[in-house]
């Protein structure tokens, strides 16, 4: 994967001795092929999953509302193994008991998984098992193990970096792939494959096997036999420090890939070949920097397009991204370096999912301030900029209201109502007698009966303190009926006391609460 890509830290290769026993236990055979496997609807949204960091697969399934992801990622422990594990690690083998309990109740939930093959340390370090292992039997019995283990229906190769210069491995990969084709057909398992591939902004990079072709490795593929179901590029680290919208370049280099299937597949019509693409995104800011930052209104765009051209596969890199807990952080695994709730491009992609064409994404927005707060001195006045944007679906009006001004302060919105994506201004004045503390605005913004709202903090100093009543005091004796002034309210004594702070022993205590002053 391309998040991982560029930065092989994020993988680290787990290194050990491979026993000759557990390579000697893969060979293709018929074996386990009766389990009945359900086939992926033909749209879906997988995001991947970072099988590596300790997360709960199924937690985080259930948490972001995804019923399918795909998880990364299966390689080998050393270079020349052909035995496949989670993360290349030893203590993590191909088996129910690593996994398969979650992935049985995502799958009880009407979802899946995807496991994927590869990533950017296994293809850098020569452990994605079609560089690192030189039978081809061996390599289709991995991934044939990984479907009779999971009872899974889609297998994801990621090929990057030193795989796609490998030209043994992109042949051996390739005609394994077509054994376990052939296999799942004769034991009618309905299998899918998908190749994820990096792209440039206009379609896959071409040239000879081995040159770092991503296309080559697809016609490698065709003249393998191999049938392409899904042909899934990253549209992210382009590295090509150029300007970028990051959803005009998924669509131009879906559109360059389409063109390149029409080469492979001229007999194909225009709907199988969008239904052969898939996208993957890298939410917020990617690795290559705030010049390649994927947004959430990005996120709308690709949707609504992805839904109009019936492409098969909607993904990013990577699920525990999908948070806004880093502002301005790039190529982070924990979060996107973007301004976003928690799961929302989750929550946006989601709505894909299906046998026929998805719905568009209901329609939704964000209102906010800046500044959020001010200070102003009695009789001064501030304003503020009220900004909307369109968070799924498509702009539609928005009516703002303004509420929470004290006496003495008048607050108005001009316009009072905008096109979602459109700015307003808040203004707030105040007179010579407001009083002086810190008060909280709500601006609402409503449209088709959703309301969102935001905060503005007004301070106001040098106005009057509103309270005539004696300040209380800690030493002083009170008895029934004095009163005093104590954090902004005045307050009546019930009986004899001293000592007690107002508004700290409940509406039964000594001091009755006689509102704000």
């Amino acid at each position: 994967m391309t998040g991982p890509v560029r930065r092989p830290r994020l993988r680290a290769l787990l290194t050990g001795v491979v026993t000759a026993a557990a390579s000697a236990g893969l060979a293709l055979t018929g074996a386990g092929a009766a389990h009945a496997a359900t086939a992926l609807p033909s749209h879906i949204a997988a995001p991947y999953f970072e099988a590596y960091n300790g997360d709960s697969l199924s937690g985080l399934a259930s948490a972001s509302g995804n019923k399918y992801l795909t998880m990364a990622f299966i390689q080998t422990q050393a270079a020349g193994s052909c035995t496949p594990y989670w993360n290349g690690d030893t203590s993590l083998p191909i088996a129910q008991a690593n996994f398969g309990a979650d992935i049985d109740t995502i799958q009880a939930g009407g979802g899946d998984v995807i496991p994927s093959f590869g990533g950017y340390a296994a293809d850098n370090g020569g452990t994605e098992i079609a560089d690192s292992c030189t039978n081809v039997s061996s390599i289709a019995a991995a991934y044939e193990k990984v479907i009779t283990t999971y009872d899974i229906s889609r297998i994801d190769l990621d090929i990057e970096d030193n795989s796609l210069t490998n030209s043994a491995g992109i042949d051996r990969r390739n005609k394994a792939v077509k054994a376990v084709q052939d296999w799942a057909a004769a034991n009618g398992r309905p299998l899918q494959f998908s190749y994820t591939l990096p792209t440039t902004t206009h379609g896959l990079a071409g040239g000879s096997v081995g040159s770092g072709s991503g296309l080559a490795v697809l016609q490698n593929a065709v003249s393998n036999g191999v049938r392409l179901d899904v042909v899934n590029i990253m549209t992210f680290d382009y590295y090509d420090n150029a300007t970028h919208n990051m959803a005009t370049d998924t669509q131009t280099a879906a559109q360059g890939l389409h063109d390149q299937l029409a080469a492979l597949y001229p007999s194909k019509t225009d709907a199988q070949l969008w239904n052969t693409v898939g996208v993957t995104e890298m939410p917020g800011i990617d690795d290559f920097g705030a010049a390649e930052t994927f947004t959430t209104a990005n996120a709308t765009s690709v949707y609504n397009w992805a839904v109009s051209k019936g492409i098969n596969t909607l993904s990013f890199w990577a699920l525990q991204r999908d948070n806004g807990g880093c502002p301005g952080q790039g190529g982070s695994d924990t979060c996107s370096g973007t301004t976003q709730s928690t799961w929302q491009f989750s929550h946006t992609f989601e709505p894909f999912n299906g046998g026929s064409t998805p719905p568009p994404p209901a329609n939704d927005f964000s209102v906010s301030l800046s500044p959020a707060s001010a200070t102003v001195t009695a009789g001064g006045s501030a304003t503020s900029s009220v900004h909307t944007a369109v968070t799924s679906g498509s702009a539609q009006s928005v009516a703002l209201s303004v509420s929470g001004a004290p006496a003495g302060v008048t607050a108005s919105l001009s316009p009072g109502s905008v096109t979602a994506g459109g700015n307003a201004t808040l203004s707030v004045s105040t007179t010579a007698s407001a009083v002086s503390g810190s008060y909280a605005l709500t601006v609402t913004g409503t449209a088709a009966g959703t309301s969102h709202s935001a905060t503005y903090t007004l301070k106001i100093t040098g106005g009057t303190t509103g309270c005539t009543a004696t300040p209380w005091s800690s030493t002083a004796v009170y008895v029934g009926g004095n009163t005093v002034s104590y954090g902004g309210h005045t307050w009546k004594a019930k009986w004899w006391t001293t000592g007690e702070t107002p508004g700290t022993t409940g509406e039964w205590g000594v001091w009755q609460d006689l509102g704000a002053c």
